[in-house]
């Protein structure tokens, strides 16, 4: 037999029998991510959920944000200030309320999947609008003296912060230098994990810790 056809042979083996590919873990380089932060994002890259476009992994439990190229690449992590309530859905019609209506136990950042992308606030400013119907946006942390924010988010104890009505803050060189770059091509997805049930609850049974 030529060696042609012995290739001909072996090409068609192939095709007929692909080669099952192995799912790389997410690389998140020297960042210590928490077990269900790193199993959610496991499971968007071996699933492609997110269709090749850059993620962000809001962990509230850590006050860490992890953000992703398409390709899966950890282009920055950061701390972040998160809704002052537990709990993992808006109020419905919140959105649409005026501010100072929304109560202490009404500020919380919804958990789940959502399309982003970047828009301008009403200053003018860039945000990265997660929820738009519940008004969650990811943003360069917000001024407030009385609250302190900018010392909350350098804060190494989680429960510091809580503080906002929902809304996502983070550093702004975070936001101008990674977030903004990558959104500005086209929308991304957002996941905000749980933390009152496990993410495996939320995003699917497929999330789940992977074996040594």
């Amino acid at each position: 037999m030529c060696l042609r056809m012995l290739w001909l042979l072996a090409a068609a083996f192939a095709l007929a029998w692909p080669i099952a590919s192995v799912a790389l873990p997410a690389d998140f380089r020297q960042q210590a991510p928490s077990a269900e932060a790193r199993q959610v994002a496991d499971w968007v890259l071996d699933s492609q959920d997110h269709a090749g476009l850059p993620f962000v992994i809001v962990d509230k439990v850590q006050s860490r944000v992890f953000v992703f190229d398409g390709k899966g690449a950890l282009r920055g992590a950061a701390p972040a200030l998160v809704g002052l309530a537990t709990g993992d859905e808006s109020v419905p019609g919140i959105g649409q309320r005026p501010v100072a209506s929304i109560r202490p136990e009404e500020r919380t950042t919804p958990a789940g999947r959502f399309v982003a992308s970047l828009e301008r606030s009403l200053h003018g400013d860039e945000i990265l609008w997660v929820d738009y119907d519940a008004g969650i946006a990811l943003h360069p942390v917000v001024v407030v003296p009385s609250e302190r924010r900018l010392q909350r988010l350098a804060s190494p104890s989680a429960s510091e912060h809580r503080i906002t009505y929902g809304c996502i803050n983070v550093p702004v060189a975070f936001f101008r230098k990674v977030v903004a770059p990558l959104f500005r091509a086209g929308p991304g997805v957002v996941y905000v994990l749980p933390e009152r049930r496990p993410a495996r609850e939320l995003f699917g049974a497929n999330v789940r810790a992977r074996t040594p």
